[in-house]
C-alpha cells in the first residue's frame, strides 16, 4: 500500500492503556526471573510501580522495575537515575535486557495461549482511539503503529476490537528499529515528494531526540499528553517549539481532512511498508 498522509503512533499509553496487564505480566515474569516462590507483592509495590512507569521505554524494564521497588530504592533516586539503576540491577544479577525480554514474552505467549479472554480484558482503549482509527482509511490517511510492544500483541489487541490495519503497518520491537529509524525510513521512502507525516507518542525523551534529526523536520510531533508521563513532562513538553501538546479530544481531528477525494497519485505516494 502507499500513502502520501501518515499518522504514526505509539501503541501503549497513546491508544492503548493495558497498565494492569503490564503490572500482572512484569510481576509474573519477575518471579520467575528471579526465581522467587512469593506469589503475591509486598503492599504498595503495585501503586509504586504504576507511578514510576512514565520512566520505562522498553518492556523488559518492567520487571527490572519492581527488582528496584523490592530492594527499597528510593523513587527520587529511579527518576533522577533510572538507567543507570536498571543497569546496576542487571549486572548484579547476572542479567541482560534480552533474556528479560525472552521471558516477558514468554510469559505473555502463555498467559494468551492458556486465557486469552482474562488477557484481553486487562487493556483498555482511550476513549475515541478505536474511532479515530477506523476513520483514518476515508480521510486517506494510513495509520502506522510504531511501538517496543511486539507486533504479533498489538495485531491481537486491535483485531478484539475490531481494527484490521495490515501487519506491515505496524512495526514493532522484533524488527529492533529504533522509532527516530522508522520515521526516518517513512521519509527516505518518498518518491518525487516527501509524505506528510504525524506523530503522536507520550514519551517527551522520545520527542525530544526525534526532534533534534534534521532529517526527521518535516515530521509534525504531537506529545500525548493522557499517556504514561508526568505532571513536569506535561510543563516541559509545553516549552518545546518543535513538539505540540496534544489532549486526548483533539486526536481525531488530527490530519484534517484531505484536500482531494482521490486516492493519492503515483507521483505522491509512498511505499512505507516495513
Amino acid at each position: 500500500m502507499n500513502a502520501a498522509r501518515i499518522l504514526a503512533l505509539d501503541f501503549d499509553g497513546v491508544i492503548c492503556d493495558g497498565m494492569a496487564e503490564y503490572w500482572q505480566t512484569a510481576w509474573r515474569t519477575y518471579t520467575q526471573v528471579w526465581q522467587l516462590d512469593r506469589l503475591e507483592p509486598s503492599p504498595g509495590v503495585a501503586e509504586k510501580f504504576r507511578e514510576l512507569r512514565p520512566l520505562i521505554e522498553v518492556g523488559w524494564e518492567m520487571p527490572v522495575l519492581i527488582r528496584a521497588l523490592t530492594l527499597g530504592i528510593a523513587t527520587e533516586r529511579m527518576q533522577s537515575s533510572w538507567q543507570r539503576i536498571r543497569d546496576r540491577i542487571l549486572a548484579d544479577s547476572r542479567l541482560s535486557g534480552v533474556k528479560v525480554s525472552q521471558q516477558l514474552d514468554l510469559v505473555r505467549d502463555s498467559w494468551i495461549q492458556q486465557d486469552p479472554a482474562s488477557w484481553l480484558r486487562l487493556h483498555q482503549f482511550y476513549p475515541g482511539v478505536i474511532d479515530t482509527l477506523q476513520s483514518l482509511p476515508s480521510r486517506k490517511i494510513q495509520p502506522v503503529i510504531i511501538t517496543t510492544k511486539e507486533s504479533r500483541f498489538v495485531i491481537q489487541l486491535l483485531q478484539e476490537q475490531g481494527v484490521e490495519i495490515a501487519s506491515e503497518f505496524i512495526w514493532g520491537k522484533e524488527l529492533k528499529r529504533s522509532k527516530i529509524d522508522s520515521l526516518k525510513q517513512i521519509i527516505d521512502r518518498g518518491t518525487k515528494k516527501s509524505p506528510t507525516v504525524w506523530f503522536v507518542e507520550d514519551r517527551l525523551s522520545t520527542l525530544s531526540k526525534i526532534a533534534a534529526q534534521p532529517e526527521l523536520e518535516s515530521v509534525k510531533l504531537y506529545f500525548a499528553e493522557w499517556g504514561y508521563n508526568t505532571a513536569i513532562e506535561r510543563e516541559a513538553a509545553l516549552q518545546q517549539s518543535r513538539i505540540q501538546t496534544l489532549a486526548l479530544t483533539d486526536l481525531p481531528t488530527l490530519g484534517g481532512t484531505p484536500k482531494k477525494t482521490a486516492a493519492a497519485s503515483k507521483s505522491d505516494a509512498v511505499d512505507i511498508s516495513a
